[in-house]
């Protein structure tokens, strides 16, 4: 192996993520998938194989956030740093918006790794954006992929389903169609599916098609045990954390006083998100209905952050009615808490163990949980559980022994097991000591993380092998385009090609020579399939860049992988089935035929006229279609996205791949290859070109070869001296 220390680079990314006092229960995208990275990645940075820890996540600039998610590097120690990168604006866009910007994401991503000069030996997606970009940056690098879903699309589909919610009103809500499909990708290509449970591979991601093709490992998720100590203990390093806590706990004991009649009772505590499937309603009823139980104790219901229940989002708020409308109906006011927030840095820890000294019980009815952190937090603090017997709890109980598991649906069931802990002090003590002891067994993160090392060293070892053969490599072209900081790209027909074959081979030589240091491609108005074949049919060595449709397709390397980033970048107001009906009746143009037009090209031989071109415009600029019309070779017209050209796609290959625009050297012949000529690169016009490039000899970056075609391009490389300013040794 080239280095035993591990560069690990994890996703998450909705942007609601520091590392200090998060905001868990602010709205769907602060739930226990940020806690859960974040002490991940601190405890990853703590092992002695891992060099490197960064947590990719969006940045936010949003006056209704904290300045902390605008921060675009947060370090939060020596080996783990937070990374902020903007896509989609600054403002904060749900999880379910993000997915228009996530090749954005991805670029801005290759960029940032490429500049910090050291590339992942990991990349771990959470939840199914992150995971589309880890896929696509894995695959992009040739590093392993390991994936966590935390939630999945196909269950939750079904559910809100069953729920008798409308298939179309959830698909443009919450793109669950969408999310599905790209959750099969992901199993598609996942080298690791690491989930909590065993339920989780058998019951969720047994559902889908693609469930077969990964490998998985249940890797329970760990606590801080010096932070979820029991409630019994002191165990405080400094004095100043114990008056810290004190006055925590002393602050949580008077908010809940203020709700209650009878403040000495035991305690029935919940702590989620305002969200229906956490079945708030389903407690409320179990407690309102038992006379019994509300005279034996108290219920404390801590539903999320909020300020104003009316700026709430539509389900969050509905759920928060109810809960107002249930306390209302069963008259539980001096019985019931519902405080409108919660420090979970510091208050969340406290709470479990004022409810443990109360000899309560922590009450977790939700219909749906895929693992069920807070059970492990309440359980190692020593306060006895009562759960839903849905995931990842059936697996918490089986190790833990510290609580009852129920049906969420039977509101008697519920009020049943709550009190049969409570009233009896020899189970409330065996739950209560079990769940101490065994956190500590099962669920810490030194553990978790001992067996994640072992798992992705394993994987990464597997890479190493692999890469001796080329075959097996998968799109490791972001390794090869990481390393280079110079690139020749040409144009193919008579530029490339077209002169005689002793200067194409002589070419070849000199590049592939000088391949450590130069990176080779090509730019042209061919469509990509008629560009690779003509590569293959003159034996030309394939380009690290194959710019194709005039600068409407950039595809990478031997893997042929397209770049979606530049297609989601040139999609943006183009709108081809218009500009077609336009100019259906503009009789000096003829519409190619279909094999060489593309999504983002389309393509006429335009009959010779001077007022042809201004006409053009005319007819699209007065439709205010947005576009760029390119016309070669005195017939040729293609009109692409607006965004869209040979020089543009370039000016993207620059900035993406941080190789400096000086540092390129552009080789052409024709009208179509301007654009690319002009501006910092270094041009180079080939002796057989068009007259239609004769007005740019006065400029200064732009060489006029005597030679032609493959001769001209190594007259120019010499005339830059380009090997040289390249580092490179031949000639």
């Amino acid at each position: 192996m080239k280095n035993k220390d591990l560069y690990i680079q994890m996703f998450s990314i909705h942007g609601l993520i520091r590392s200090e006092n998060m905001e868990l229960g602010h709205n769907a995208d602060t739930g226990g998938q940020v806690k859960y990275v974040i002490e991940l990645c601190k405890a990853l940075s703590e092992h002695k194989d891992v060099r490197r820890v960064d947590l990719m996540t969006r940045l936010i600039s949003d006056k209704a956030f904290s300045s902390d998610y605008s921060r675009s590097i947060e370090k939060v120690n020596k080996k783990f740093s937070i990374v902020r990168i903007q896509c989609g604006g600054k403002k904060y866009i749900r999880k379910e918006r993000l997915w228009p910007f996530l090749d954005e994401f991805v670029d801005k991503t290759i960029k940032y790794t490429k500049s910090s000069g050291e590339l992942p030996d990991i990349i771990h997606g959470h939840y199914p954006d992150a995971g589309y970009v880890a896929k696509e940056l894995a695959r992009f690098f040739g590093v392993p992929f390991v994936y966590t879903g935390h939630s999945l699309g196909i269950p939750k589909k079904q559910r809100l389903m069953t729920e008798g919610q409308d298939e179309a009103d959830l698909n443009k809500k919450l793109r669950l169609d969408h999310r599905i499909e790209i959750e099969e990708r992901i199993l598609k290509f996942a080298d690791l599916i690491v989930t909590s449970t065993r339920q989780e591979i058998e019951k969720q991601y047994g559902l889908y098609k693609n469930r077969t093709l990964p490998k998985y490992h249940v890797i329970p998720p760990g606590i801080d045990i010096e932070k979820f100590f029991p409630y019994y203990h002191d165990e405080f390093p400094s004095a100043e954390q114990k008056e810290e806590s004190l006055f925590t706990r002393q602050s949580l004991t008077s908010e809940l006083n203020r709700f209650f009649q009878q403040p000495e009772k035991p305690i029935i505590l919940a702590l989620c998100r305002p969200d229906r499937r956490k079945n708030i309603r389903g407690l409320i009823k179990a407690y309102g209905e038992d006379y019994d139980l509300q005279a034996i104790a108290n219920l404390a219901v801590f539903a999320g952050i909020r300020k104003d229940i009316s700026q709430k989002e539509d389900s969050e708020r509905d759920v928060l009615t109810q809960m107002l409308l249930l306390m209302d109906k069963y008259n539980l006011y001096g019985k019931m808490a519902i405080p409108k927030k919660h420090d979970f840095e510091h208050e969340v820890p406290e709470l479990y163990r004022i409810a443990a000294q109360k000899k309560g019980v922590f009450v977790n009815p939700a219909l749906v949980e895929p693992f069920g952190l807070t059970l492990l937090e309440a359980l190692a603090c020593g306060l006895p559980v009562v759960s839903t017997n849905d995931g990842g709890p059936k697996d918490i109980m089986a190790n833990c022994s510290g609580g009852i598991l129920v049906d969420p649906t039977d509101s008697t069931a519920i009020a049943k097991a709550i009190k049969d802990t409570i009233v009896k002090p020899d189970i409330w003590a065996r739950f209560s000591k079990n769940g101490i002891m065994n956190t500590r067994k099962h669920y810490t993160w030194s553990s978790h993380v001992k067996t994640y090392i072992q798992k992705i060293k394993s994987l990464r070892q597997k890479y190493e092998i692999l890469e001796i053969d080329a075959r097996e490599q998968r799109s490791s072209i972001g390794k090869r385009m990481s390393s280079l900081n110079h690139m020749l790209i040409t144009d193919i027909d008579n530029t490339l090609l077209g002169g005689n074959e002793d200067s194409i081979r002589q070419l070849m030589t000199l590049l592939e020579g000088n391949r450590k240091t130069i990176g080779f491609g090509v730019a042209t108005g061919r469509v990509f399939d008629s560009a690779v074949q003509i590569l293959k049919e003159n034996h030309i060595m394939m380009p690290d860049i194959i710019i194709s449709g005039v600068g409407s397709q950039i595809t990478y390397g031997e893997s042929l992988y397209h770049d979606k980033g530049w297609e989601t970048h040139i999609a943006k107001k183009w709108d081809p089935d218009q500009i077609i009906t336009r100019l259906e009746a503009v009789d000096f143009l003829k519409k190619q035929p279909d094999n060489v037009q593309t999504p983002f090209k389309i393509s006429y031989d335009m009959s010779p006229g001077r007022d042809h071109l201004a006409k053009v415009h005319h007819v699209l600029t007065q439709n205010r279609l947005q576009y760029t019309l390119i016309y070669s070779h005195e017939k040729y017209l293609d009109i692409l996205p607006y965004r869209a050209s040979k020089g543009k796609a370039i000016r993207y290959i620059s900035y993406k791949w941080e190789i400096p625009l000086k540092n390129f050297l552009i080789c052409g012949d024709s009208g179509n290859d301007e654009e690319m000529l002009k501006g910092e690169p270094s041009g180079v016009v080939v002796g057989n070109y068009s007259k239609e490039l004769s007005h740019l000899k006065p400029m200064k970056n732009i060489y006029f070869a005597k030679n032609s075609f493959s001769a001209g391009i190594i007259e120019g490389i010499n005339r830059y001296k380009f090997i040289q300013k390249a580092g490179g040794g031949k000639k």
